[in-house]
């Protein structure tokens, strides 16, 4: 049989549109499956939008504002859960980025043999493998005892910052903000680690040809050319942060009482959903509810900035 003949001609037809069907059923399907997690989405933010209309029009913008939260007399502000939420979340990534890069760069350039990278890598992946509720016991019994003293000192000789103006007394915000930097170093970590090998070897060796040394090229040449992977990473891992409930529950005291002290008990809004939603009345509830939309909100936020940043490094690099 030769490429002439009908039969050969007929074969290559019938492949060319099987491929066809494929590609188009692929693709189908994939549009599908796309536009599904965008229809769940817009229908939570439905659901919880519409369950939260009767605080919405109670109390409106004053519920962000006011950090009251007493349903017995039907007052209700989440500022201080708010609050709680952006400040554990930012100060805890404020931790965990130079931990995190930092890590991934110690495992990926040659510093240590490679097995030795290699059980590290391994051990940073495993603790993302701990449950939420096991780190929030860790915390209690061993992080808070121990952080206690330190924070005692932070009080003594700065409290007259507002930061530290409160004499710790046990689980509080700073206990919180530490085991989440526990909780999202390994996603910055794992992130970064993999940009950074998806560098190509030729932009190293070119640096190396010039006269570099290897933290120059390090600095200068690898990590501006993984930045949009690397800032990818801590932007999930903000996202994470802010969504993160068992462990903040379990640690950062739960007060609805507003305080800007760091060694105070607090509250996010996670923590607080966790707390009341499984015992609140038709008002609370919808007061929750009102939380819930602005946290959905808050994280959209963040996954639209976290799009545009990615963006504009990449363009830039």
């Amino acid at each position: 049989m030769t490429f002439g003949d009908p039969e050969d001609l007929y074969v290559l037809r019938r492949r060319t549109i099987a491929e066809k069907f494929v590609d188009i059923s692929f693709r189908n399907i994939a549009i599908a499956m796309a536009s599904m997690v965008s229809l769940i989405l817009v229908a939570i933010l439905i659901v919880v939008f519409w369950g939260s209309l009767q605080s919405i029009a109670e109390f409106g913008w004053k519920f962000l504002i006011t950090s009251s939260w007493n349903p017995v007399d039907n007052e209700y502000g989440a500022f201080t859960a708010i609050y709680g939420t952006i400040i554990t979340s930012l100060l805890s990534l404020l931790i965990a980025i130079p931990l995190g890069v930092g890590t991934a760069i110690f495992i990926t350039e040659n510093i240590i043999p490679k097995w030795m990278r290699d059980t590290i890598g391994i051990m940073v992946e495993l603790l993302a493998a701990i449950p939420s509720v096991v780190l929030g016991l860790w915390a209690i019994f061993v992080l808070e005892p121990f952080l206690r003293p330190i924070l005692e000192f932070l009080h003594t000789h700065l409290g007259w910052i507002p930061l530290f103006s409160t004499e710790p007394m046990g689980p509080g915000i700073a206990p919180a903000i530490l085991i989440l930097v526990v909780m999202i170093l390994p996603i910055i970590t794992a992130i970064s680690r993999d940009s950074l090998n998806q560098v190509p070897v030729n932009l190293r060796q070119a640096a190396y040809g010039v006269g570099a040394t290897r933290w120059g090229t390090i600095l200068n040449v690898i990590l501006p050319a993984a930045i949009s992977g690397i800032a990818g990473g801590v932007l999930l891992a903000l996202g994470r942060a802010m969504g993160e409930t068992m462990a903040v529950t379990m640690i950062i005291g739960n007060s609805n009482n507003f305080s800007w002290s760091l060694l105070a008990p607090g509250n996010t809004i996670s923590a607080m959903l966790a707390n009341q939603f499984g015992e609140a009345d038709s008002g609370q509830m919808s007061s929750l509810m009102y939380a819930a939309f602005v946290l959905m909100i808050l994280s959209l936020l963040v996954n639209i900035c976290a799009q545009w940043i990615v963006k504009r490094l990449s363009l830039k690099y």
